[in-house]
């Protein structure tokens, strides 16, 4: 097993995500690997949790790694963080970026969880769960 890819794999779905116009239209630069300090906008996007799992074979080191990218929005109802999160999962799907280290085989939505959050339920969450197999060079 190798998690030796993990640092380039998530600079490069940072790096997707930063670089997607129609997503960009949605949050502007609000997209972040850790939260600033002080107030944050309205509608972020962040990456979250990770973990990883061998997928080596005879071939070489590999690992599957399970991500997960966060959408969070005080705007009211769901419509705005569901639009974000279309726009994500758009910039994700079919998606084989250039690591610095190894390479990608493929990322893959895999599943959503949308939740209200905040202490009066105001802000709305949706946590988007994709898989990325990636194989070391």
């Amino acid at each position: 097993m190798s998690y030796a890819m993990a640092g380039a794999l998530q600079a490069a779905i940072y790096q997707l995500l930063a670089a997607d116009t129609a997503l960009a239209a949605l949050v502007g630069g609000a997209i972040y690997d850790g939260l600033p300090a002080g107030a944050l906008p309205e509608t972020y996007v962040s990456l979250g949790p990770e973990a990883a799992r061998d997928r080596s074979d005879r071939e070489g080191a590999g690992a599957l790694h399970r991500v997960t990218i966060s959408v969070v929005s005080e705007a009211q109802g769901f419509a705005t963080a569901k639009a974000v999160a279309a726009a994500i999962c758009d910039a994700l799907e079919d998606a084989a970026p250039a690591l610095s280290r190894g390479r990608v085989v493929g990322i893959w939505f895999e599943r959503a969880r949308a939740l209200r959050t905040g202490s009066a339920g105001q802000a709305r969450r949706i946590d988007l769960n994709f898989r990325a197999r990636v194989e070391d060079d």
